[in-house]
């Protein structure tokens, strides 16, 4: 079930428990019960239901709050999801209540000194789409960088070599294992944008590294087909009915 795409494996367990699940219009009551291709799988509409009341969240995380639980005295992301902080101008059907906080989780990570979109959901197929093994979704950042070399002059765009840049695109390992290509191309100056199909701890500022740049900001500003777009810092909206990653 989780492999079609039709419910995390917590929720597909739930449902089998609850006798939701049908599999050739036999109801299943054993977890791990195998299913061969050709057998037909069917989920009761309360299952539905119920994974249409789960929602998702995104927020513009400023610096100084970690992605989840809250650790070295600083706040987790989801201390910012609050009534007084919803955007004003989002146009979703939802109304913030409470019970929107239980199992609301970050699907994904945006480290402490990084700003930009992060979504939080209660949905388990989101979060398999986003930051499961097999996620191909795209991150899209903008990354102001200087030189770690003091004696280096002049912007980093005009005197980082070419092959450097290349390294950033493709070539590069972290903790022993080579990186997946990557997009990378000069917006300014001094910031670059960077598009990844993975989400290694601190990757782009590890990678930057690597080629002898500093990253002194970061942002996210798009989660496959979903931007920051005018969100404000600090504040969130719901993900709307039709958006998709």
């Amino acid at each position: 079930m989780s492999a079609l795409g039709l419910a995390s494996r917590r929720e597909a367990d739930l449902w089998i428990e609850r006798g939701w699940v049908r599999v050739d219009g036999q109801v299943i009551d054993t977890l791990g019960a195998r299913v061969l291709p050709h057998q037909r799988i069917e989920v009761d509409p309360a299952a539905r239901h119920e994974q249409g009341r789960r929602v998702t969240m995104l927020l513009n995380k400023p610096i100084g709050y970690v992605s989840g639980q809250a650790e070295d005295g600083h706040e987790p992301a989801v201390a910012l999801i609050t009534p007084e902080n919803h955007w004003r101008q989002d146009r979703s059907p939802w109304r913030f209540g409470a019970h929107q906080l239980r199992k609301l989780a970050p699907a994904g990570r945006l480290d402490i000194d990084s700003t930009g979109l992060l979504v939080l959901t209660q949905d388990g197929r989101i979060a398999r789409w986003l930051i499961g093994a097999d996620s191909e979704v795209e991150k899209e950042y903008l990354v102001r960088v200087e030189h770690m070399d003091a004696r280096s002059k002049g912007p980093p765009s005009h005197t980082v070599p070419p092959e450097r840049l290349a390294l950033l695109r493709h070539g590069l390992s972290l903790d022993g294992r080579p990186l997946r290509p990557a997009q990378v191309s000069w917006q300014n100056e001094h910031q670059l944008r960077v598009v990844l199909r993975e989400g290694r701890k601190r990757q782009i500022r590890r990678m930057c590294e690597l080629v002898g740049l500093k990253v002194v900001g970061l942002k996210r500003i798009r989660i496959g087909q979903v931007t920051l777009g005018a969100l404000p810092l600090g504040q969130w909206r719901y993900l709307g009915p039709h958006e998709r990653f």
